[in-house]
């Protein structure tokens, strides 16, 4: 056994952190770069952070998913060492059709790499071909008191929205997510607002794990930690993307209408038309930043991320224009800016065989770094393993 995980930890190598509204998982930890060699310069860093972000496959990828975060995580691929998993566990805490789980889990993954990903700098998984994600929130469940679940906000929404038909699932889900994160010694999680509260329940587990398990020589710890406490990261958040139908409220995958949003797969027809019906106003003139017209800040910053002009260009060519003329003008850019993705994603789908090797490869290498974690874990709670037997 020791051979053969030996074995398989030199055949994968590296890793990755965790999420927010769409499930949106970032994490960050100290990791050997790969690419620091000896006689480098004296500017060039010797570890590089270590980041893990995911999407739940419940959907199509939308504009907003696109501009506001995976199009960061490209530009970064080069700063960190990236690992960016499907998080198709966390999906099916809500009522799911398994044939779209499938399908929507290898949609995402395709995306990620059509919208620019790439394998030869970051790693790309399906979250449950980790086993060890699933087995250490089993661990955690086992060591988090029940009145800390029962004070997560989120989980008291949601249920509503379920009513009788809520899973325990849902209830747990925040363990899953402190497992994700735990998993990867992750050191710095970027975190939206609504999922701080998860990340304090994470710190609290790992401290919790730590002084039971972990504090007294005698134990099978022998006095050394086994998790980090991760710290939250204030990060530059990408465009903010609102609903097409609403200003104020941020361009989502659960709105129940189709129309809020562009999904990264629309065809160009159904984007012209979805811009063409998007809500806008009765004042002159085109402007940012007036409160009282958000729907215009909304397609201004739209057209700015999808054309990368400055503020002052985009004034001075649509600042006049009346929404008749602006709105074929911005779904013409957008229809431009998708179209590339689309193609490389179409190609990706027409021949399997890259996307497999590529989910194939990064679930190894995150199995290298989560399934150390995991069996740390397992030891420190003086469980028997493979390797005791094997001895």
């Amino acid at each position: 056994p020791q051979a053969r995980c030996a074995a398989r930890a030199a055949s994968a190598g590296r890793r990755c952190g965790i999420f927010s509204a769409t499930l949106h998982m970032s994490a960050s930890a100290p990791a050997t770069s790969s690419s620091t060699t000896e006689g480098a310069s004296d500017d060039t860093p010797a570890v590089r952070k270590r980041i893990l972000s995911g999407v739940q496959p419940t959907g199509n990828l939308h504009l907003g998913n696109y501009l506001g975060a995976i199009r960061q995580w490209v530009a970064n691929q080069d700063l960190y060492e990236n690992y960016f998993c499907v998080v198709d566990l966390h999906a099916i805490t809500a009522p799911h059709v398994p044939a779209e789980l499938t399908k929507s889990s290898f949609d995402i993954a395709a995306l990620y790499l059509a919208s620019g990903i790439d394998p030869k700098k970051s790693k790309v998984f399906i979250q449950s071909h980790v086993s060890a994600h699933a087995e250490l929130c089993w661990l955690l469940n086992c060591v988090t008191p029940m009145g800390w679940m029962e004070k997560m906000i989120q989980y008291k929404e949601k249920a509503v929205k379920q009513g009788e038909s809520v899973s325990i699932g849902l209830f747990d889900y925040p363990i899953l997510m402190a497992a994700d994160i735990l998993l990867y010694q992750a050191q710095l999680v970027p975190v939206g607002e609504d999922q701080r509260q998860h990340l304090e329940l994470a710190r609290d587990i790992a401290r919790r794990f730590n002084d039971q398990y972990c504090k007294k020589k005698s134990m099978p710890a022998k006095g050394r930690r086994v998790f980090r406490e991760p710290e939250a990261l204030i990060v530059k958040e990408g465009a903010r993307v609102m609903s097409l139908l609403d200003g104020k409220s941020k361009m989502s995958k659960s709105d129940p209408s189709d129309g809020s949003r562009i999904n990264l797969l629309d065809p160009p027809d159904l984007i012209r038309k979805k811009i063409g019906r998007c809500k806008t106003d009765s004042f002159d003139g085109i402007e940012w930043n007036n409160p009282e017209r958000p729907e215009c800040t909304n397609l201004l910053n739209i057209y700015k991320a999808v054309t990368d002009k400055s503020e002052e260009e985009i004034l001075a060519e649509v600042g006049s224009m009346r929404w008749g003329e602006f709105k074929p003008l911005l779904a013409e850019a957008v229809v431009t800016h998708l179209e590339p993705i689309q193609k490389k994603y179409d190609e990706l789908m027409a021949d399997q065989s890259v996307l497999k090797r590529v989910l194939l490869d990064g679930a190894d290498a995150a199995e290298a770094v989560a399934g150390q974690t995991n069996l740390l874990a397992k030891k420190a709670m003086g469980f028997t393993t493979r390797e005791d037997l094997a001895q």
